[in-house]
Parts: structure tokens; C-alpha cells; sequence
């Protein structure tokens, strides 16, 4: 990347983003060495704007944060670091400087669930389940998502909640399948439910429209 450190007077600002929860975690600066610094240790390092001299983040603390990726913007004079946090990033002892936590929403998991199951759809390894799945192709794999929503309909009348969620996730699991398998995603899914979240949403135009029976006005 070709940075310009000129703008500031040698430094550019760094945000820093957890690479798994995309929780902004904090904002530093970098100058060049810095910036060559963290490239190498594969610790982000900043200049000290106070001390006037590098530091890395978590060289007293132990809370070091790990680069994952770095980008910058249209400019070329801001970054955005995402980072693994090896602890509160925080000198304060929060997870974030602005004392927010910094939890993982493990509803993000099912766009990373999505992606791997892209790539075995594209890879096709053998002796995946996956793998198998797409295989005996759309019609099996639909199959198997109403055999698992039937067993999900069960365990919630006579089932206990521990066997509900498992029997759900399998549900789930083989829809993500079946969406690949259709060339969709989750988020598609996620989209058209943001859609009906409107309160100008009208479902019976919607129906019509896909009925083929809805006249435009």
C-alpha cells in the first residue's frame, strides 16, 4: 500500500476493528515505522503522539493485539486495521476505549457458515458430508431440510429445549445447503425479512406479484 504519511506531518490515523465481532475497538496512529513495524511482528504498533516514540500495543499489558488485515481508504491516508484482541484493548480494563463490550453476536456465524459452505460447494472434497449433499443435488437436499424442520416441529411439542435448538440448527444448517445449492445466501433470506420489518410493507401485493396477479396501478 502506498500510504501518505504527509498530510499529518508523518502520521496517519489507525482504526482498529476486531476481525470477528467488527467491534471498533480503538483509534491510534501510526507513523511509517509503525506501520513497517506491525507489517513485520504481526503486532500493531503505534507511534506515541504524548512520548513521542513507537509502542505496541500490549508490550506492558500482555493484551496485544494480532493483525489480520489492513486496508486503506480512498485517500490513502486513513487505515483500518482489523486485529484479533488478545485481551480489553482498553488501558482502562474495557474492551473497547469507548467501555463497550466487545461480545460475540453469534448470529454473524452464519454468514462465515455460509462462506464455507460455498467453498465446499465450489472445492467438492471428498469424504465431506457437504459434499455429499450437493452430490445427490437440489431435490435430496430439500428433502432433507423438511425431514429436519419435522423433527425440529417435534422436539418443540414434545422435546426439551436442548434438543430443540440442536434439531433447529440442523434445520438451518441444510437450508444454508439448499440456498447454495440455488445459488442464494442467508443474508438473502435476512433481506426479504428486513423487507417485511417495514410497516409500508403489504403482503397480499406481495403474494400477487408473485402469483402473477398483481396489476400495477
Amino acid at each position: 500500500m502506498d500510504i501518505d504519511f504527509e498530510k499529518m506531518n508523518g502520521l496517519v490515523p489507525a482504526i482498529i476493528q476486531d476481525s470477528k465481532t467488527r467491534k471498533v475497538l480503538m483509534l491510534g496512529f501510526m507513523n511509517k515505522e509503525a506501520y513497517e513495524k506491525t507489517i513485520k511482528t504481526g503486532k500493531v504498533t503505534f507511534w506515541s503522539r504524548s512520548r513521542k516514540c513507537l509502542w505496541t500495543k500490549g508490550e506492558t499489558s500482555g493484551n496485544f493485539l494480532n493483525l489480520v488485515n489492513m486496508k486503506a481508504d480512498c485517500d490513502n491516508d486513513t487505515l483500518l486495521i482489523q486485529a484479533e484482541p488478545m485481551g480489553p484493548t482498553c488501558h482502562k480494563g474495557t474492551d473497547t476505549c469507548w467501555g463497550e463490550s466487545n461480545d460475540y453476536n453469534p448470529v454473524l456465524f452464519f454468514s462465515e457458515l455460509q462462506d464455507f459452505i460455498n467453498k465446499r460447494h465450489e472445492e467438492m472434497p471428498e469424504g465431506s458430508y457437504t459434499t455429499s449433499l450437493f452430490r445427490k443435488g437440489t431435490s435430496r437436499i430439500a428433502q432433507k431440510v423438511g425431514e429436519e424442520a419435522l423433527e425440529t416441529v417435534i422436539e418443540a411439542v414434545s422435546g426439551s429445549n436442548e434438543k430443540l435448538i440442536y434439531e433447529a440448527g440442523d434445520m438451518l444448517y441444510h437450508l444454508i445447503v439448499l440456498l447454495a445449492d440455488k445459488g442464494l445466501r442467508i443474508e438473502d433470506v435476512a433481506a426479504e425479512l428486513l423487507k417485511r420489518h417495514n410497516p409500508d410493507w403489504d403482503k397480499d401485493r406481495r403474494l400477487a406479484k408473485y402469483n402473477g396477479t398483481y396489476k400495477r396501478k
